[in-house]
C-alpha cells in the first residue's frame, strides 16, 4: 500500500513577521528548525518507512526535509524538488505585511486572493527571474502590470 505524508514547513522568517511570502525564498525561525525536529521524531516514533521525498524548490520546505531526513536517518533518501509544490505566489503582495493588506484592500479582497482558485492578486511590478526557474517553462512566472 503506498502512503503520503504531508509536513509543511517550519515556522518561516515570513510567518514570524507576518508577510506574504509565496515564492519568496526565506528562511526558517529557531522555532521552525524545532518544529521539524519534532515533525520528524514523530514521524520517526511512527515506524513509516519511505522511499522519497518531494519538496518545493523554496528554502524553507527544504530544510525542513532535510531535518526530517536526519530525525530519520534517511539521508539517503532522493529529493525531487518541483516549483509545482511551491506555495502559491502572492503577486505584489510579497513581503507586505498581511494585517496592514487587510486595512488597505479590505478583508473581503485579501480573503478572495488568498483563498480562491481563480482570484489573483496584485501583479508583480517586474517580473522576478530565479536561475532556479531557469529550466522550467516561463510560463510558471506569474504575469506583471500591463
Amino acid at each position: 500500500m503506498v502512503q503520503l505524508v504531508l509536513v509543511r514547513h517550519g515556522e518561516s522568517t515570513a510567518n514570524f513577521d507576518n508577510t506574504y511570502t509565496g515564492w519568496s525564498d526565506v528562511d526558517l525561525t529557531a522555532h521552525g528548525r524545532a518544529q521539524a525536529h519534532v515533525a520528524g521524531q514523530l514521524i520517526a516514533a511512527s515506524g513509516l518507512q519511505f522511499t522519497a521525498v518531494h519538496t518545493s524548490m523554496l528554502r524553507r520546505a527544504i530544510m525542513t526535509a532535510y531535518i526530517i531526513q536526519d530525525e530519520l536517518h534517511a539521508n539517503w533518501l532522493p529529493i525531487t524538488k518541483s516549483w509545482r509544490l511551491n506555495e502559491r505566489h502572492y503577486g505584489a503582495l510579497r513581503g507586505l505585511n498581511k494585517d496592514k493588506t487587510r486595512a488597505l484592500f479590505g478583508r473581503q479582497q485579501v480573503a478572495q486572493w488568498r483563498r480562491s482558485y481563480t482570484a489573483e492578486p496584485p501583479h508583480l511590478a517586474r517580473a522576478h527571474h530565479q536561475r532556479r526557474y531557469a529550466h522550467w517553462p516561463t510560463s510558471i512566472i506569474p504575469p506583471v502590470r500591463a
